[in-house]
């Protein structure tokens, strides 16, 4: 089989699509060329993209291609898709071609037999978290893809009974494969732990949350049940005295967020670290109490895992994907429950045998989850459709 993929969510994160697609269009396609030499694979990339992240695809059985003119897609996004993008797809002779998010949109005109994945159903699920033009233009193009993919690949169960619902796509027309999780965050080494924490002025115990700053990840309710936290539980306590680490990139309304800490009374024990790059990763999840995500919608959840394999105990939201990928490794809590949250935090912050506990369900947890399974999961969707 000749297997085109579109690899053009692997980017920059400051330029390109959502951090969770890129990593999982980078695993996936890296794990499929390790076990399957027998296929051809044509990959398609932007031009922004990263020359030591095409190097590692170099083999045999792989070819590179770059989508043509792409300067000019911003004038003419229309004529680009489907004209120079239908030309270019065509070219190749593909038996099949994968798109690893919706977002990625195939050419309607573009007639080979096709698989998406969807990662993602939080703007159907949370509405409130998305501006209105983003939610109508995606909208439009999740359908589009939904309608057109011979199959569709579910991360969890949740999406696959989200796209059953909302959009109307068939059972037999859905797999669910799960994602995997980078075995390298097992084997993580404790060396430059307190560099880190310098760098960011971490003085103090602290409790992680790790995402993008944007409304679906309720950053605005984790800063209150902080507060919350702080006054509650921490002010006659000096053994409470935590600072919370928010770390990841900026997203929509992100800069209300410092703020919203001022207002509160907080801003002092916030420490807002940016983007976190790969080596600052491990130590920062190493270093925390317990890690936080209070999002009000998740479509799979890697940076859980991630948190579980590293051994950080974790509080999570109770929304869609997250009780199927946790299980009992985490404490699960209403997003919108400010103090549930705050007292969830005291009870964990005070409670060394729960955290014990939660750190062994979690590592266990997280061994559930393989990029070798999952590519071969995949291959096995593409093989299908020959």
């Amino acid at each position: 089989m000749r297997i085109g993929i579109d690899a053009r969510t692997i980017l920059n994160p400051e330029k390109g699509e959502a951090i969770g697609v890129g990593h999982y269009t980078y695993q996936l396609i890296r794990h499929l060329l390790k076990l399957d030499k027998e296929n051809e694979y044509v990959l398609f990339f932007d031009f922004r993209v990263r020359e030591k992240d095409i190097k590692k695809f170099t083999q045999s059985n792989v070819k590179i291609k770059f989508y043509p003119f792409s300067d000019y897609k911003k004038y003419l996004p229309g004529a680009y898709s489907e004209i120079l993008g239908t030309a270019t797809l065509q070219k190749e002779k593909l038996d099949i071609l994968h798109s690893t998010s919706p977002l990625s949109r195939i050419p309607a005109s573009y007639r080979g037999k096709t698989v998406v994945t969807f990662y993602d159903m939080g703007m159907y699920k949370s509405p409130e978290s998305f501006s209105a033009i983003r939610m109508a233009k995606n909208k439009a193009v999740y359908k589009l893809m939904a309608n057109k993919a011979d199959k569709v690949i579910a991360v969890s169960n949740s999406i696959r009974e989200d796209l059953k619902k909302i959009l109307s796509v068939a059972e037999k027309k859905i797999s669910v494969v799960y994602s995997g999780l980078d075995k390298r965050f097992f084997d993580a080494q404790e060396d430059n732990n307190q560099k880190v924490l310098e760098k960011f002025g971490i003085k103090k115990k602290y409790i992680l949350f790790l995402g993008t700053l944007e409304p679906i990840k309720n950053i605005a309710g984790l800063l209150k049940s902080f507060a919350l936290f702080k006054e509650k539980y921490c002010k006659t306590n000096k053994n409470f005295d935590y600072q919370l680490v928010i770390a990841g990139k900026r997203g929509w309304l992100s800069q209300s967020y410092p703020q919203m800490a001022k207002d509160l009374g907080i801003a002092k024990d916030i420490v807002f670290t940016g983007y976190i790059i790969g080596d600052e990763l491990v130590p920062l999840f190493k270093q925390a109490d317990f890690f936080i995500m209070p999002s009000l919608y998740e479509g799979f959840g890697t940076t859980i895992l991630e948190a579980f394999a590293v051994g950080t105990p974790s509080i999570i939201s109770n929304v869609a994907s997250v009780p199927e990928i946790v299980g009992d490794a985490a404490i699960l809590v209403n997003p919108v429950d400010t103090e549930g949250i705050a007292k969830n935090m005291m009870d964990l912050a005070s409670n060394v045998e729960l955290k014990k506990t939660l750190r062994e369900k979690g590592l266990v947890r997280a061994r559930n989850f393989d990029w070798e399974k999952c590519a071969r999961e995949t291959l096995e969707i593409y093989k299908s459709l020959k």
